[in-house]
């Protein structure tokens, strides 16, 4: 690996094309690196990750305007959608708007926190819709994965999107840019141009993961992609991009993020090194954001512990600096304590999902965020007693620059009505790899079952199953089998609705 120094240079510096963040990208996915065995085996896994968590979130209604959307533009040649027949095509980038939304919607999938947060299984829908549509093969497809996730876990170790309230997207459009360069075996100008573009028109403020949270969340990262797609489409017609989009006078670190005066350290591999920054991500068991995993571990734990939780007096959370100001009561959010709040909301909320966790000793990804569930009176009345903390031991840890020390959970710390306490902590969730039971491929393939049982046959499950687990053997024709077909009793629509497509 390599640091590489990013910052403001003035117009008349002219700075290099070779000197800039964006050509040093297109450069690695451009390479020709060797590829990693084991990061192979986990791009199969986010595939089959992301398959189960859009199957099971279908008939959401993000999911089914972003189907009916994508429907609306058929390719004879196209990309498929996630749950409906492969003979259905659409053009790839709405393909990748629909399935990019389905793979979102439950905040199910994997995550890597650093400087700023990411959902690097953002990358999968957008750069599979285009490897269907122009009919690449499965290393080809595997190359690509490898560079979204490569360049989007180093920006996100770099650059800090959060502290200047820009939403982590931004990363996103760059990094499936890059990745759809190396899967169509782009030359280093065209991808080069394509990221600068791709930067330029996916900047968007955090509001959409602040106060009342809306369906936005999850068409977020499917809009990134959906617009990188169009940049690369534009890039390879010849057309050019804002330049330099780093470190121009004008451009995103001079005046969104941190100001002329700003030098951001970015990591990269070298030319040709192997891409393997998939292998530092992680992805989730419980349905909700990710700093709250293994707080919901603990409480499964602390629940076995307490015989009557109406003895709580309060509970306090001690946890890091991005846990505390996001999810818990740092945020100030008013609509993290409001029973009333929408999904999208209480998934951001510690306090709640803590609350819900502590009393059933589990944690679903539909039924713990029921209206009925959130409502009920001795979860609102436990809920209300939580707070959370930052302790800068835990911020310390969250940032650790080493893979197997960074952590993301806390310190619970319980006041008894009897005058006692009970205090607890853990360092990473069970299912982290550093965690009690860390996932493997036989855990992917348990969630996969788990999450599209009755939504897809058993002999559709074994189908793709058995396909994804031999991607690096699949030809082009063999891509469109990625897809899944949901039992089509399970698809629902909505009704006819004004609209513009």
């Amino acid at each position: 690996m390599r640091n590489l120094t990013v910052k403001v240079h003035s117009s008349k510096a002219n700075l290099k094309k070779k000197d800039q963040l964006a050509w040093k990208i297109a450069e690695i996915a451009s390479d020709k690196a060797k590829l990693n065995k084991d990061a192979i085996e986990m791009v199969i896994n986010r595939i089959i990750d992301n398959a189960s968590v859009a199957i099971a979130s279908l008939n959401r209604k993000p999911v089914i305007s972003a189907r009916e959307m994508a429907l609306a533009h058929p390719r004879k040649n196209g990309a498929n959608l996630f749950g409906l027949n492969s003979k259905i095509k659409v053009d790839c980038e709405w393909a990748a708007w629909a399935n990019g939304t389905a793979v979102r919607e439950l905040d199910y999938h994997d995550t890597f926190l650093a400087a700023d947060y990411s959902h690097p299984g953002d990358n999968i829908p957008a750069i599979l819709s285009v490897a269907q549509q122009k009919k690449c093969n499965g290393m080809d497809l595997i190359k690509g994965i490898l560079t979204g996730y490569e360049v989007q876990v180093n920006l996100v170790k770099g650059i800090c999107l959060h502290e200047h309230k820009i939403d982590h997207i931004a990363h996103l459009g760059p990094s499936v840019a890059a990745g759809i360069g190396s899967l169509l075996k782009l030359n280093t100008e065209v991808i080069y141009q394509s990221i600068q573009q791709a930067l330029h028109i996916t900047v968007s403020t955090r509001q959409s993961r602040k106060g009342e949270i809306s369906s936005w969340k999850a068409f977020a990262p499917a809009h990134a992609g959906k617009l990188a797609i169009e940049s690369v489409d534009r890039c390879m017609r010849g057309e050019g991009a804002p330049s330099p989009i780093y470190e121009g006078e004008d451009s995103v670190i001079a005046y969104v993020l941190s100001g002329p005066n700003k030098k951001y350290t970015v990591p990269l591999p070298k030319i040709n090194e192997p891409k393997k920054a998939i292998l530092e991500t992680y992805t989730k068991e419980h349905s909700a954001e990710y700093q709250s995993q293994a707080l919901i571990d603990l409480a499964r734990r602390l629940n076995k512990k307490i015989r009557n939780l109406s003895d709580i007096i309060n509970i306090t959370i001690e946890t890091s600096h991005h846990t505390h100001y996001v999810i818990g009561t740092g945020a100030n959010d008013p609509q993290k304590m409001d029973p009333y709040a929408s999904r999208e909301t209480l998934d951001h909320s510690i306090m709640y999902i803590f609350a819900v966790a502590l009393e059933d000793g589990k944690w679903h990804h539909i039924n713990s965020y029921l209206p009925s569930r959130a409502r009920r009176k001795s979860t609102v009345k436990l809920w209300h007693k939580i707070k959370t903390k930052e302790n800068p031991k835990w911020t310390k840890k969250y940032h650790d620059q080493n893979p197997n020390k960074k952590c993301f959970g806390g310190k619970v710390i319980i006041k008894m009505k009897d005058g006692s306490r009970i205090v607890d902590e853990i360092d990473v969730a069970d299912a982290h790899p550093a965690g009690a039971r860390p996932f493997e491929r036989k855990q992917y393939i348990e969630k996969f079952k788990t999450l599209t049982q009755g939504i897809i046959s058993e002999k559709e499950s074994k189908k793709f199953l058995k396909i994804v687990q031999n991607l690096k053997n699949l030809k082009s024709s063999d891509l469109m089998h990625l897809n899944i077909k949901a039992n089509p009793s399970k698809i629902r629509k909505i009704r006819k609705k004004t609209s513009i497509f």
